[in-house]
């Protein structure tokens, strides 16, 4: 079986990315997913994403962890899904709207080559002594740490992850620093590639508004460090709600080819 891939990342988080609008995937094989996304036995990526037909949107991206399982959003996924799909002409000009498993997305590839994706509104932020949960299309474990540079996210956020906080399912867990009034440096644990990834968009976002909601920030615009690079998260506060959650940032083509499994 030959599979023809694309591989993008949005600040040093990286995806195989496939054209599925024939529906050619074979998408119940975890086993495969797992060995295309493996560093060492196959493309290597924290993740892979299809794309897919919608018939109300321009594209539907269906996204899977490095474990091969279905997952939540992704949001440096969706903003390389979106550059993916400009390359394809699945979408004609610089906007696009498509659907993903927490639902609807709009994009907009702005003239720098950054990539603005508006991510879901967020309704609830669960404010503990230690912590905060929010979802922002994936669940998030957020906490402020000291020592961020030295801080052992591998093993702290996978004892977070499996703990009995989240069950089954888990969480991703984010450590945070701050390094100014709206600017803060972020590490996460990711379920799914069960280790650190270099950046995760669900969690600047969450990691954001984490921050606002704990009074560290009055800033509706945030600018977030991560391993891989930097990211811009805005939002409007509406009462409780957090609404207008835009994730901005780079979304880079690496390579293409050609894989016979």
């Amino acid at each position: 079986m030959k599979i023809t891939f694309t591989k993008y990342q949005g600040t040093g988080n990286d995806f195989v990315m496939i054209d599925n609008r024939q529906n050619n995937f074979p998408k119940d094989n975890i086993q495969l997913i797992e060995k295309l996304c493996d560093r060492r036995f196959g493309i290597g990526a924290d993740g892979l994403i299809l794309l897919e037909n919608d018939t109300k949107t321009d594209f539907r991206m269906v996204y899977y962890n490095s474990d091969g399982n279905e997952s939540s959003m992704c949001g440096n996924g969706g903003r390389c899904i979106v550059a993916f799909a400009k390359s394809l002409k699945a979408i004609e000009d610089n906007e696009t709207d498509f659907i993903a498993t927490d639902g609807l997305h709009h994009a907009a590839v702005l003239d720098n080559g950054m990539i603005s994706l508006q991510m879901k509104d967020v309704e609830e932020v669960k404010i503990e002594s230690d912590y905060v949960f929010l979802n922002t299309g994936s669940p998030h474990h957020v906490m402020l740490v000291d020592d961020l540079k030295n801080y052992d996210v591998k093993n702290i956020g996978a004892q977070i992850r499996y703990s009995d906080l989240y069950g089954k399912a888990g969480s991703n867990v984010n450590f945070v620093k701050q390094l100014g009034d709206n600017h803060f440096a972020l590490r996460t644990y990711e379920r799914g590639v069960e280790d650190e990834t270099l950046s995760c968009g669900t969690g600047a976002t969450a990691a954001a508004i984490a921050m606002h909601a704990l009074g560290k920030t009055k800033s509706h615009h945030i600018q977030l460090d991560v391993e891989g690079g930097k990211l811009e998260v805005s939002f409007v506060k509406e009462g409780n709600n957090y609404t207008n959650v835009f994730l901005k940032g780079p979304a880079t083509f690496v390579f293409e080819g050609d894989i016979t499994w």
